[in-house]
């Protein structure tokens, strides 16, 4: 419950403000800050809420994890098994264990000490988005932020901290994007070996008419299942985000 929690601190602090008043309006809380009324907050609340998923997408490990699994299946030929809810649900669960680092900081520096009312809210989103940032460098390649960078006009950046949100998101959407499918051009290569063989096998028996997948699919699967492919899979993905 808390990862919910820090990812709607991160998309809307403002939304969390202190309780204002039933008027709509805006007041000073007398420490330079601002302090909204209650519809305004349920309003960016809401809001919040429609962007969250967007930001598990995008800020996260999910595109990588979700893009590996779908190709995996894709190179598997089993059409729709795993379902899609078991992919999403795969790729959901493993992202969260993935990024538990990251949220437990974002929860030890920004929501524990704004719930404790130690930090008020733009404080917590400062806070925030500092663990998420390192994590998002980490996984981003120098050629993307340049692209990104060149595009918006910017040369360059002397300092990690100078790249806005707005450049940093696109360029780890697009590295992320490349690693997975690179991930699963590596994980297509053995499935399409034995289809290749198996098709060679069925010409040079003259059986041209008998589909090649219904042959290929079951060695495929006990390949798949010989070699604990899911442990595989599953434990190089956790893996590659900390490499």
């Amino acid at each position: 419950m808390k990862y919910w929690l820090m990812l709607l601190l991160m998309l809307a602090p403002t939304a969390m403000a202190a309780p204002g008043i039933d008027a709509v309006n805006v007041s000073s809380d007398g420490n330079g800050g601002q302090t909204y009324t209650l519809s305004i907050q349920v309003l960016l609340l809401m809001t919040a809420l429609s962007l969250l998923p967007a930001g598990l997408m995008l800020m996260t490990s999910f595109t990588r994890i979700v893009i590996v699994l779908s190709i995996l299946r894709q190179a598997l030929g089993t059409a729709q098994t795993p379902s899609n809810q078991i992919l999403v649900g795969l790729a959901l669960f493993l992202t969260f264990f993935i990024m538990s680092p990251v949220l437990t900081r974002v929860y030890d520096t920004a929501l524990g000490p704004y719930f404790e009312e130690r930090i008020d809210a733009s404080e917590a989103m400062e806070n925030a988005k500092l663990p998420i940032r390192e994590f998002m460098l980490a996984q981003t390649r120098d050629d993307d932020l340049a692209l990104f960078a060149r595009i918006s006009g910017v040369e360059s950046f002397d300092r990690s901290e100078e790249i806005p949100f707005s450049l940093l998101m696109p360029a780890f959407a697009t590295s992320e994007l490349k690693t997975a499918f690179q991930i699963g051009f590596l994980l297509f290569i053995p499935f399409l070996v034995i289809d290749l063989v198996v098709a060679s096998v069925l010409m040079s028996m003259g059986m041209m008419m008998l589909s090649p997948l219904i042959i290929s699919l079951p060695f495929k699967i006990m390949l798949f299942v010989l070699v604990d492919g899911w442990s595989m899979v599953m434990g190089t993905l956790a893996t590659s985000f900390y490499v």
